[in-house]
């Protein structure tokens, strides 16, 4: 399972109890990666809330972009757990496993727009070299459209799973192929 201890529905209660009915409520099931906080419910919470707001929220983003780059992410990152989490959610939108599986690979040899094409570079920039990231890095995403607003976009999904996979690779959070599938999208 993982490296830490995590509590089962089946032994939660009170506030951890509550909050894996909500999560269940808004997502369909309990994934590990919100499991893993079962030690500390305030925090799977706040973790689910960022999640939702950043992934399902209010945005220009298409919800099939903000897949592409959870999983373009959580692939330069060499995460499991994320990477196949969020090509399922990819493949829900895109119905092409075959394409899916080349985004996880290397977008680079994707059919891309050119505002995806600027959005993934730049993700993948600042999750492998964030130092690097300039100003100029922003100019181009702008070149190719991107409102500020889009920007903050991006670069929130971006750190968001630059966070999360350090916390399933950080505490060796697995998955099964039932575990992956079967949430609302």
């Amino acid at each position: 399972m993982a490296w830490i201890e995590m509590i089962d529905e089946a032994d939660a209660s009170g506030e951890l109890r509550e909050i894996y009915d909500r999560i269940v409520g808004s997502r369909g099931k309990l994934s590990n990666i919100m499991r893993i906080h079962s030690l500390n419910p305030p925090t799977m919470q706040a973790h689910m809330d960022l999640y939702l707001k950043i992934m399902f929220g209010r945005s220009k983003l298409r919800r099939a972009d903000r897949e592409l780059i959870a999983t373009v992410v959580s692939a330069a990152n060499g995460c499991p757990y994320c990477v196949h989490h969020h090509a399922e959610a990819l493949n829900f939108y895109w119905k092409d496993r075959d394409r899916v599986t080349q985004a996880t690979r290397d977008f680079r040899a994707l059919e891309l727009t050119g505002r995806q094409r600027a959005m993934l570079e730049y993700a993948e920039k600042l999750t492998k070299t964030p130092a690097a990231v300039t100003e100029a890095d922003v100019a181009a995403l702008r070149a190719e459209g991107f409102t500020d607003r889009d920007i903050l976009d991006v670069n929130l999904i971006v750190s968001y799973f630059n966070f999360v996979n350090r916390i399933a690779s950080g505490l060796g959070v697995d998955f099964s192929p039932e575990e992956v599938s079967g949430y609302r999208y």
